[in-house]
């Protein structure tokens, strides 16, 4: 074995991530007991919960990090558990002390004094409400392909399931294991480089939610708050359809929200999206674009097919003098996709569909943010 130090050690472990947390194992004071010999190099994980599901990718990145140091020596890796203080720590860190702000901008903070960081005139990150006049319109599977191709730019991209009662998100990203609860913070699930929270990861038994406005209300608000975002470029909110509590409470909870409205061609379905816009109008939301799914059908003899008529996502931009910002063929892919949870737009970035969803990202990213900061609406 090569000589090594105890500090060199640290020093070639700084840039190994926690897989859930995106910080530095070292930073994290994850790293404790290194002692080098001629044996090899042995050191103890405290990991932040026990069983953690990520312990197998942590001894990888450990091991793959020191390998170079030790020429070849092994290297022992001890695992142990954090103890509450620890872990209370690590989300100080992480997302500060919810205990201490408050009085810091309680417009738009949690019951508990944390703000939403969403909602800070310094935040950096953009989030788009994914909206519909009704349902049936593909929202949720544009959503998913959407944040996947957003990732797949380079962004960093979160997704907050915002459809309560018809929540979908979690299936059409296979993200549908239980997440990790760190000191009352939770992580959400990441996959294909998007990370996501929705009531799918609350409510494991798909029992009925029968809920009011108000606690439709808490909900979102903790998903915003209690879930470590980690300030992502893009934050994908998939809406339900309509424009009840739950669209009043996030143009409240996100006062500088951009609004895209999903659509398909028949007249029918562009005339109740048009509701959806009217809907971030009151609320002084700016609508940026059209997305028209279901466009087309191309058949194996090459030829498209219009099955659900042409024209409507067109029309509806041109009366809201917004963009057009894509048509999404319709295909089997894309909706097997959304069933197995491999979002089509990371298995088949090459398929029609797939460069669909990566020439709207493009536009996305291209397009300057518009933060007007609205006050929503004052709920009662």
């Amino acid at each position: 074995m090569s000589t090594a130090t105890v500090d060199q050690v640290i020093e070639a472990l700084r840039p190994v991530e926690d897989p859930e947390l995106h910080r530095s194992i070292v930073d994290l004071d994850m790293v404790h007991d290194v002692a080098v010999s001629s044996q090899g190099v042995s050191l103890t994980i405290t990991l932040t919960i026990q069983g953690c599901p990520m312990r197998n990718e942590i001894q990888s990145r450990v091991t793959t990090a020191l390998s170079p140091l030790v020429g070849g020596a092994p290297v022992t890796i001890n695992f142990g558990v954090m103890t509450e203080e620890q872990r209370a720590k690590v989300r100080q860190m992480l997302n500060g002390d919810p205990r201490s702000t408050a009085g810091t901008n309680q417009a738009h903070g949690h019951a508990e004094g944390r703000v939403i960081p969403f909602a800070q005139k310094n935040s950096k990150t953009r989030p788009l409400l994914i909206s519909s006049g009704k349902g049936g319109v593909g929202k949720s599977s544009v959503t998913t392909n959407l944040a996947v191709a957003l990732a797949a730019r380079g962004n960093s991209v979160g997704v907050l399931d915002a459809d309560i009662y018809g929540f979908s998100i979690p299936r059409m990203l296979g993200a549908d294991t239980e997440p990790v609860v760190i000191d009352g913070m939770i992580l959400p699930i990441e996959t294909y480089g998007v990370r996501c929270f929705s009531m799918g990861h609350v409510n494991r038994e798909n029992k009925a939610i029968v809920w009011r406005g108000p606690m439709l209300h808490k909900a979102l608000e903790q998903f915003l708050t209690d879930v470590f975002w980690d300030e992502p470029d893009y934050l994908l909110i998939d809406m339900p359809p309509g424009t009840g509590d739950i669209a009043m409470s996030l143009a409240s909870y996100l006062p500088s929200a951009e609004v895209i409205v999903v659509t398909t061609p028949q007249d029918a379905a562009h005339s109740i999206a048009h509701m959806s816009a009217k809907m971030a109008k009151v609320v002084n939301l700016p609508v940026r674009g059209v997305i028209e799914n279901m466009s087309w059908f191309t058949g194996d003899d090459g030829k498209r097919y219009d099955i659900f008529g042409t024209g409507g996502g067109k029309e509806l931009a041109d009366e809201l003098g917004v963009p057009l910002l894509a048509q999404i063929p319709i295909t089997t892919a894309l909706r097997e996709g959304g069933d197995e949870g491999k979002p089509i737009a990371a298995v088949a970035p090459d398929s029609e569909t797939g460069k669909a969803f990566a020439a709207l990202a493009e536009q996305i990213d291209k397009m300057k943010p518009k933060k007007i900061f609205s006050k929503g609406l004052k709920l009662l």
